[in-house]
């Protein structure tokens, strides 16, 4: 083992500091990566502060971090992928059991044994849980490090590693959106990230937020109409008419009043996570055949396709990037939702500590 410099919270109600943890040797089969940059999800906040307890309890202390982005520094004997000095991503799985009925469909994160980047069982016995990115270096298996287009800029392309891929996903899966009327609800962290990816795609982008404010960002962010949802009147002139409608809200809200937006066999996908259950009347549904789902990231090779395309697009987070020192004014600022639209750890500043 070896020791890293990184930054920690050490109980539920504690600030993060600088720590030092512990790192393994690179096995054959991995990985050792210098982080450049880290993007802060709100998952990281949740996690810190053990807000997921009854779900997934915080083991301390708790390293968090996973849109990762950096250079490989050494790689073990069996490695075929990677050499030293390319540009790479980590993002939130870093191991799975890989035969189980997922892994064999290359959806490894639902893999009822998948190692999240950080607050995991370490199989590997270096801790008693993963160490995630807000850190100087990593290790991490070849078959979960992703190629990062050398095109994109770093800081930027390191929330796409969680924010990224989780609107990409939903957004493939649901089909060839050429031409089809899609909306994103929410214009913060994911939402702005569908907006990117739905235009790429060539969807006609429509934007439901409560905000006014943020009309003048989402047509910038490449939305074609901003529906101000609290108007009755704009929300009743788009009734029945979406085939498919992104919702990134994690609060609490009326999921009926966007089900009524869609078309027949209109799909909405949830990718926020609000913490009480959502009522949704039964109605919304039956009358035209829509259809509520769900989706969280996704597997290694639709994470690397990902990638290819933001390379071949040009599309990264909008990002405001920190020095690890303000690591927490971040945290406070997140969930005052006061960033544009992701933050991103430039983590050279840990080596001034």
């Amino acid at each position: 083992m070896y020791k890293a410099k990184a930054y920690s919270a050490a109980s539920a109600t504690s600030p993060l500091a600088l720590d030092t943890i512990p790192r393994r040797e690179t096995t054959d089969r991995d990985v050792q990566i210098e982080i450049l940059y880290c993007g802060i999800c709100h998952s990281d906040l949740h996690t810190v502060r053990d807000e997921w307890n009854s779900v997934m309890p915080t083991v301390y202390p708790c390293v968090p971090g996973h849109e990762i982005v950096g250079s490989v520094t050494k790689v073990g004997s069996a490695v075929t992928k990677f050499k030293p000095g390319d540009l790479v991503g980590v993002g939130c799985l870093v191991d799975s059991d890989h035969t189980c009925p997922s892994c064999q469909a290359n959806v490894e994160q639902f893999c009822p044994d998948a190692t999240f980047t950080y607050n995991s069982p370490d199989k590997h016995g270096t801790a008693p849980v993963t160490f995630g990115g807000y850190s100087e270096s990593i290790v991490v298996d070849e078959r979960f490090v992703l190629r990062v287009p050398a095109t994109l800029d770093l800081a930027g392309a390191a929330p796409l590693l969680c924010a990224g891929i989780t609107t990409y996903s939903p957004i493939r899966r649901w089909g060839d959106i050429t031409g089809k009327k899609v909306g994103v609800v929410g214009l913060g962290g994911l939402g702005h990230m569908g907006v990117k990816f739905a235009r790429a795609f060539g969807a006609h982008v429509v934007v439901f937020t409560t905000s006014p404010g943020k009309k003048e960002d989402a047509l910038r962010l490449g939305a074609h109409e901003v529906i101000i949802s609290t108007n009755a009147e704009e929300m009743r002139q788009h009734a029945g008419s979406f085939d498919f409608i992104l919702d990134t809200i994690a609060a609490d809200h009326d999921i009926n009043a966007y089900l009524n937006m869609l078309g027949r066999d209109g799909n909405i996908t949830l990718v926020g996570a609000p913490e009480k259950p959502l009522a949704v009347s039964a109605f919304a549904l039956l009358f035209g055949r829509r259809s509520l789902s769900g989706s969280i990231i996704g597997g290694i090779a639709e994470t690397q396709e990902m990638l290819d395309f933001c390379g071949a697009h040009n599309i990264t987070s909008d990002v405001e990037i920190i020095p690890i020192q303000r690591i927490n004014e971040a945290y406070e600022r997140l969930l005052k939702s006061d960033v544009k639209y992701r933050f991103s750890i430039d983590m050279a500043s840990l080596k001034a500590e």
